[in-house]
């Protein structure tokens, strides 16, 4: 006679013993199970800004003991910002580091802190953003995003194949624009301006075939990608900051331990705070490298800088609701004053 026929209560409790066993065994594997996030970014391999992006993957698998692992696909072989939140949406790609481009696919609010001519220099836009982060992160969040850190490209710059000091000079050049910007072309057409959509992955080879004359790129991007090469004439005029951050599916952030998530979190901003570090210092570096390999920098006095001023000023009622939503972009004028009036009182 088998042992669980002479004793059936033993051999139910010795059953429930094992599952229960067994279990607990599957929950602590579970629990110990390595969490892979799958990154994709535009930034190409042979740039600073991927050795910083390493070392902070390399940092979130130290912190968390080998529990979580970030797998980066940069050089925009995922595709462009938008393609890239696309991917995300599917499931397909966890988290980005993006430029305001692929967070305005997330909330366009985003686009209120890349308004052409609003701002003077980097501590304007940044005290505007701090007033508005927990609202822009809180909005992406109801979305299914978490912002891990902020951070920028550099300041915008004209780069063309001819000559561009004025509004007038960029109107008779074609002027890439991202297709999956729609508003944004219009503002530009309506402006009376010669918007030409494309893909950034196809900006190289348009740029040398004449289909692209002119694009705004930070002249980070411009040495680091080669654009410069075909388009050899930056205009010495800061036209917006290219504001970026790196944002993380919600789901796949929320299977984080919760111990964790504060210093893996720390570590995404110390990242972003060398990401900044390194576009400031090296913005004359990298227009002195340009300018020995053939770059001409165009001037913009105060005359032009106003004709510049003017031509945003035009397409402001389209700028205002089109390109940032209204309630975003009077947010961050009120900040923006506001950072001025108490600089004006401090001198």
């Amino acid at each position: 006679m088998r042992y669980s026929q002479r004793y059936p209560k033993a051999s139910r409790v010795l059953g429930i013993a094992i599952l229960w066993l067994l279990g607990f065994s599957l929950l602590s594997q579970s629990s110990h199970a390595q969490i892979a996030i799958k990154m994709a970014t535009l930034v190409p391999k042979d740039s600073s800004w991927y050795r910083i992006l390493l070392e902070c993957a390399d940092q979130w698998n130290k912190l968390s003991g080998g529990k979580v692992r970030v797998i980066i696909y940069a050089g925009g072989t995922q595709g462009d910002d938008p393609d890239i939140v696309r991917k995300m949406n599917l499931k397909i790609i966890d988290a980005a580091l993006l430029t305001s481009v692929g967070l305005a696919e997330i909330d366009k609010s985003v686009y209120a802190l890349s308004v052409p001519m609003m701002y003077n220099g980097y501590d304007e836009v940044y005290s505007v953003l701090e007033k508005m982060r927990p609202h822009l992160e809180a909005m992406m969040e109801a979305k299914g995003f978490v912002v891990l850190n902020w951070a920028d490209a550099g300041w915008l710059h004209f780069f063309a194949k001819k000559p561009v000091a004025s509004p007038e000079d960029l109107k008779k050049l074609a002027l890439f624009q991202w297709a999956d910007d729609p508003r944004t072309l219009e503002i530009w057409k309506s402006a009376g301006f010669n918007p030409r959509p494309g893909a950034s992955t196809e900006l190289a080879t348009g740029l040398q075939t004449g289909l692209y004359e002119a694009l705004a790129v930070s002249p980070q991007i411009a040495v680091i990608t080669g654009y410069f090469a075909n388009a050899k004439y930056m205009t010495d005029l800061d036209w917006a900051l290219l504001l970026g951050g790196t944002v993380i599916r919600k789901e796949v952030w929320d299977r984080i331990p919760a111990d964790l998530k504060p210093v893996l979190m720390q570590a995404q901003r110390q990242a972003a705070q060398k990401l900044q570090s390194d576009i400031r210092q090296s913005t004359t570096r990298d227009i002195e490298s340009m300018k020995a390999r053939g770059l001409t920098v165009v001037p913009v006095d105060a005359t032009l800088k106003e004709q510049w001023r003017a031509a945003v000023d035009k397409a402001k009622s389209k700028i205002r609701g089109d390109f940032a939503p209204v309630d975003a972009y009077d947010e961050a004028l009120k900040y923006r004053d506001e950072y001025r009036q108490q600089k004006a009182v401090k001198k």
